[in-house]
C-alpha cells in the first residue's frame, strides 16, 4: 500500500478514541538522515494503518508500563508550527532549521494513562 501524506486537519479528525496502539517502533538506523517512528493502529472497526512520522526532531514517550491491557487511545491531536512545543524545538535549533515545517503531534492513552509527543515534518498513514 501506498504511503499518504496527511494533514493535521486529517489526523484530527481520525476517530482516535478506544483506537488500538499495536506497536511502536523507532528507525534511527542513519541519525539525521533516518529519524522515523511508526504507530501501528487497530481502529474500532478493526481496520489496521500505520503512522509513519517522517523527520522526527524530537519525541517525548512517557509511557507507563505493567497493565495487562490492549493500550486504547483517549484522544489525538495535531498541530503546526505556531504552537508552543514546535516553537520552543526551533529555538533549541537557534535558527538551524527555520525552514523546516514541523508539526506537533500528541497521542493519549486510556490504559496506562501514557502521552507519546513527537514533533516531525510530515506524517504519512498506510
Amino acid at each position: 500500500m501506498a504511503m499518504e501524506k496527511i494533514t493535521n486537519a486529517y489526523f484530527n479528525k481520525l476517530d482516535w478514541h478506544d483506537a488500538i496502539i499495536d506497536k511502536i517502533t523507532i528507525d534511527r538506523s542513519c541519525p539525521g538522515v533516518i529519524d522515523i517512528i511508526d504507530i501501528h493502529i487497530i481502529w474500532k472497526d478493526e481496520t489496521k494503518n500505520t503512522l509513519h512520522f517522517e523527520n522526527v526532531y524530537w519525541a517525548d514517550l512517557n509511557m507507563n508500563f505493567g497493565v495487562v491491557a490492549a493500550e486504547s487511545i483517549l484522544k489525538a491531536i495535531s498541530k503546526g508550527r505556531d504552537c508552543i512545543p514546535v516553537i520552543e524545538c526551533y529555538n533549541k535549533w537557534k535558527g538551524n532549521i527555520d525552514n523546516i515545517n514541523l508539526n506537533y503531534y500528541e497521542i493519549e492513552t486510556n490504559s496506562t494513562g501514557s502521552t507519546i509527543r513527537i514533533i516531525a515534518e510530515w506524517l504519512s498513514i498506510t
